[in-house]
């Protein structure tokens, strides 16, 4: 992508798209490489490197530091010396950032931290994504910003920038490691005059005035007794309170600017739904349109897509849900052992709690380490919810031989239309089949009309294991973050793995037809 061209429509990844915007407002940008966010800070490296100036006009510094705690502590003193600085991290990564992260929450440090969400090694490691890591940093006191697309990733970059000099409250934006972190997608892009109305110099002039300076002395970092350490956590708290409408405002002016308008929590379905599925994250976009699907053949359902998950508000919480809702299942995409439930159950049960709103809630489990979370899971939940008890706790898209909490779901629902052209490549890692392909699918998604969508499944082996590409592309935005279940072109770039694999199997293309084709090379 040359984002030099500034051309409204370009296909970009979510790394790119948080990775630009991040450079582009910000002047210190400290970096240590773990995947899947390790793109971001070599995105930013090279922008900085090919003398790329941000919206000021200077050349941010881009410092790689020895370990994350390196980067964090990096990032905590160059916000000291009145810096606008950032970082990008996910899973033991983010985790080693904790200490700093407290301190600059505590200490009302306007930043944000862009997170590509990723599992936390538990009883084995894993590369791939889930909320695990995000969720771990719930009390440091920083906002928690949930991105569920491509486009809200480059929007929400700059919505929390803005949003964190306002504040003063530090942002965590985050989005799914891999499911949406490296998939390929059309965006619209910020132009230049975007970033510049989106943030106030005066705020910035504000963040620069609060830095650690001889010629304007403050007493910053000290130890506390029980004397005054309480009252001075409490402290705090109007700028949490403020927060949310913070956030709202700012996404509100980005509406203006662009067209494109956020909520906190934005409610989408029947607007006298029965059944409701609260979540966040990329599941959302295959809910959202699961739920266009069937409130289209008159079910009384919707989706509550949670933004902001903190500060957490209870009132825009409450005000986006219909006064219909009799049931509602929220779904977390991490697992907490031992606990009554998951956080965003937790949060929600509270709210409708403290609300007096008579609504049944279960929580489940989904996706964990990017296991697929398709529109037939999402159907199962609702008819879980359709019935008079339906399971306190389940999980969904596994077999729970153990405790027997997964909900059964029907694996032949698809609601992809026929005009979506959905082509799986099968290849090697390394053998130039994922390359190519998002070549092709970026040439689709810049040079014509179509919305398009790349996704690449890779082995965590990388290099020499099995590839499949999964590409879409189709005259409307394409929301289905899941696999390829049924497509209509196939190819194998590798003779070896017919051998292995059934091609033509139920997950791929039981409903080839006449008009479809399967291309081996």
């Amino acid at each position: 992508i040359v984002f030099g061209d500034w051309s409204s429509d370009v296909c970009s990844s979510d790394l790119t798209a948080a990775a630009y915007v991040a450079h582009k407002v910000n002047e210190v940008i400290a970096i240590y490489p773990i995947t899947p966010s390790s793109a971001m800070g070599e995105l930013a490296d090279s922008y900085s490197a090919a003398g790329e100036a941000n919206i000021w006009g200077t050349v941010p510094l881009v410092a790689e530091m020895q370990a994350e705690g390196g980067a964090a502590g990096a990032v905590h003193g160059a916000l000291q010396a009145g810096a606008l600085t950032t970082t990008f991290t996910a899973s033991q990564g983010l985790l080693l950032m904790i200490p700093n992260m407290y301190k600059i929450a505590g200490e009302l440090t306007a930043t944000v931290f862009h997170v590509s969400a990723r599992s936390l090694a538990a009883q084995s490691l894993s590369i791939f994504g889930d909320h695990s890591d995000v969720m771990a940093t719930r009390a440091t006191g920083f906002a928690l910003l949930a991105s569920n697309s491509v486009q809200e990733v480059h929007d929400f970059a700059l919505i929390a920038q803005a949003a964190t000099l306002e504040s003063r409250v530090p942002f965590l934006h985050f989005f799914d490691g891999f499911r949406t972190s490296h998939e390929i997608n059309k965006v619209e892009q910020l132009t230049f005059d975007d970033l510049q109305a989106m943030i106030d110099d005066a705020l910035v002039r504000a963040h620069r005035e609060r830095a650690l300076n001889p010629d304007r002395p403050v007493m910053r970092g000290t130890a506390q007794n029980p004397d005054v350490y309480f009252q001075g956590r409490e402290s705090s708290n109007p700028y949490y309170l403020k927060t949310p409408e913070i956030v709202q405002k700012v996404m509100d002016k980005f509406a203006g600017l662009t067209g494109r308008q956020y909520r906190l929590f934005d409610y989408v379905g029947a607007p006298d739904a029965t059944r409701v599925i609260v979540m966040m994250g990329s599941g959302a976009e295959v809910a959202h349109d699961t739920v266009d699907y069937l409130t289209a053949k008159g079910e009384k359902v919707g989706l509550l897509k949670v933004h902001l998950y903190r500060p957490f508000s209870a009132e825009h919480f409450i005000k986006a849900l219909p006064e219909t809702v009799k049931v509602m299942a929220v779904l977390d995409r991490t697992k907490e052992p031992g606990s009554e439930g998951e956080p965003l159950y937790l949060d929600c049960v509270s709210v409708l709690a403290g609300a007096n709103r008579a609504i049944k809630v279960i929580g489940g489990r989904y996706g964990l380490s990017s296991k697929e979370f398709t529109p037939a899971m999402v159907k199962g939940i609702f008819d879980e919810l359709a019935k008079g008890s339906p399971k306190p706790r389940f999980t969904v898209g596994i077999h729970d031989d153990v405790t027997h909490l997964s909900l059964e779901h029907d694996p032949a629902f698809n609601i992809e239309p026929d005009d979506v052209v959905r082509a799986v490549f099968y290849g090697l890692g390394s053998d130039g089949t994922v390359g190519a392909n998002k070549n092709s699918i970026k040439i689709i998604g810049e040079d014509t009309d179509n919305y398009a969508q790349g996704y690449f499944e890779y082995d965590s082996k990388k290099s020499g294991a099995v590839t499949v590409s999964h590409l879409r592309f189709g005259p409307r935005p394409i929301r289905q973050t899941c696999l390829i279940e049924s497509a209509n072109f196939v190819a194998c770039h590798q003779a070896k793995l017919l051998e292995n694999f059934d091609l033509l199997s139920d997950r791929k293309s039981t409903r080839l037809n006449s008009s479809h084709r399967i291309r081996y090379r």
